[in-house]
């Protein structure tokens, strides 16, 4: 669930945050999962990429991220994601913003990136949160709807 599906409406959307928009109830894989597992998530969670994490102390520490382009790449050099893993087809230090990252700073870095998801963490590297293209766009719908009492 994201904090977006609880506003009531009339928020600054300027001044809305990541925390705000994120979904937290998150997918993630470990670096030894399969490619084929990966693949599997990525498909059937209808995702673009998919976090890899190491668990630290019940923490999720963000070690890398695998997208559809990097499962893409690895049948194109013939590997069989049966017999890899994230570890090895992952993209490192992956592209992330704060909680505190504004609304617009996130549609810039979407943007000029050409992403689609990025992750969300805190000040340690430990995944929180993801923000998706489609949860700024549903975040400005919800920040132009009116309180009822107004």
């Amino acid at each position: 669930m994201r904090r977006i599906d609880y506003m009531i409406g009339g928020e600054d959307f300027q001044e809305m945050t990541a925390a705000q928009f994120m979904q937290a109830d998150l997918y993630y894989c470990r670096r030894k999962t399969s490619g084929k597992q990966v693949a599997s998530m990525i498909t059937m969670g209808g995702f673009g990429s998919i976090p890899i994490v190491d668990i630290i102390n019940k923490n999720r520490k963000l070690v890398g991220l695998i997208s559809e382009f990097d499962l893409l790449k690895a049948l194109m050099e013939r590997k069989d994601l049966e017999n890899i893993i994230a570890e090895e087809i992952m993209t490192r230090n992956p592209i992330c913003v704060s909680e505190e990252t504004k609304a617009n700073d996130i549609i810039s870095l979407l943007e000029t990136k050409h992403l689609i998801r990025v992750p969300v963490i805190d000040k340690d590297g430990c995944l929180i949160g993801i923000v998706a293209r489609r949860d700024i766009l549903q975040g400005y719908l919800k920040s132009k709807d009116k309180p009822w009492w107004f």
